[in-house]
């Protein structure tokens, strides 16, 4: 009979010690569960507001290039929507589809197609055709900027949306944080600055 009671009592206690565990772990997920909202909430960045541009002062074609770059901005999509579905670096597929969607579209000199991948390819394209200005050029609302290293971005292209003085604002796509991104810096400042595309007919 004593061992019984031995055998109950321990058990009891082993019982008691597991249920005191359980609350203790679903408490503490809980106080964790709390915190991770809260620094979540605090360090969450909201994207910054497109810039006002009066596009009026624009050439027609500039123009409608700011259009189409608000308007993805906006929708902030995948870079397989730029790519064609393909999984690649993206940052000159988004361009390509600006400048298509604006009326002004490139000329892939490998494909023919509108849509050049590749920043180098790029870079040629906008030389062959007339359209390349160095880095001494001032940057306009709708032109396409080209960097390669040393540059932050290493290689890399996006659109220029507004310029005030020597602040140059940019949005292009494949840029961090969270893909069609927009950037205001000195461009002039950027080591690795190779130059800059202007619009067909410009």
């Amino acid at each position: 009979m004593r061992r019984t009671k031995v055998a109950w009592v321990i058990a009891l206690v082993v019982i008691a010690a597991c249920a005191a565990t359980v609350i203790g772990v679903r408490a503490y997920r809980h106080d964790n569960d709390v915190v991770s909202r809260a620094v979540n909430g605090m360090t969450g960045q909201s994207r910054p507001p497109f810039p006002v541009v009066d596009t009026t002062t624009l050439t027609a074609s500039r123009a409608r290039i700011i259009e189409s770059v608000r308007a993805e901005y906006a929708r902030n999509a995948s870079g397989t929507t730029y790519s064609g579905g393909v999984d690649e670096p993206w940052c000159a597929d988004f361009v390509s589809t600006v400048m298509h969607e604006s009326g002004v579209p490139l000329d892939n000199p490998n494909s023919g197609s509108w849509r050049i991948p590749g920043v180098a390819t790029l870079t040629d394209y906008l030389h062959s055709s007339l359209r390349w200005r160095g880095p001494g050029h001032r940057p306009q609302p709708g032109d396409i900027v080209i960097y390669d290293k040393p540059s932050p971005w290493g290689q890399h292209t996006n659109i220029v949306v507004a310029v005030n003085g020597n602040e140059v604002t940019t949005v292009g796509g494949n840029q961090p944080p969270d893909g069609v991104t927009l950037h205001t810096a000195d461009l002039a400042a950027d080591p690795g600055l190779q130059g800059f595309g202007v619009p067909a007919g410009t």
